[in-house]
């Protein structure tokens, strides 16, 4: 309960936040601008995969794997048997998702997203493997855990 009142208290500022991303954050080419301004400025659309909770999906995924790409560029990482971690993320010039964790890159391309579903490509050097995400359902507790 703790860990999700922690998670909950850093993800609520986030969740209000409708400001553009920083400059430094790259969107997919395939998401231009999708406004204007009061100012006249284009304003970056935001990809379809942020500000969503994703929980891993597959019998491989570790209870409760979840991402939370938030628009300001922070990916919320968490599970019920790890520690969230918080990283940066952005996207290259192809659009792939790139963040680092424990000092390694990870890489990552949207092979498809929707309301329900997000699927990931994930480059590492030992290879690659899609990564399947479901949308999170509320409210969802992590599983008790074998002790």
């Amino acid at each position: 309960m703790k860990r999700m009142l922690v998670l909950f208290a850093i993800m609520l500022p986030g969740a209000c936040d409708r400001s553009a991303p920083p400059a430094t954050l790259a969107t997919p080419a395939s998401t231009a601008a999708s406004g204007v301004t009061a100012a006249g400025d284009a304003v970056p659309a935001q990809p379809p995969f942020t500000n969503r909770t994703w929980v891993r999906a597959g019998q491989m995924a570790a209870p409760g794997a979840m991402q939370i790409f938030l628009s300001d560029g922070t990916l919320v990482s968490d599970s019920c048997w790890e520690t969230y971690r918080l990283s940066r993320w952005q996207t290259d010039d192809d659009g792939r998702l790139l963040w680092q964790e424990d000092g390694i890159d990870i890489r990552a391309a949207v092979v498809s997203v929707n309301g329900d579903e997000l699927v990931l490509q994930m480059e590492f050097s030992s290879g690659s493997e899609q990564h399947r995400y479901v949308a999170a359902t509320v409210p969802y507790v992590c599983p008790d855990m074998p002790r």
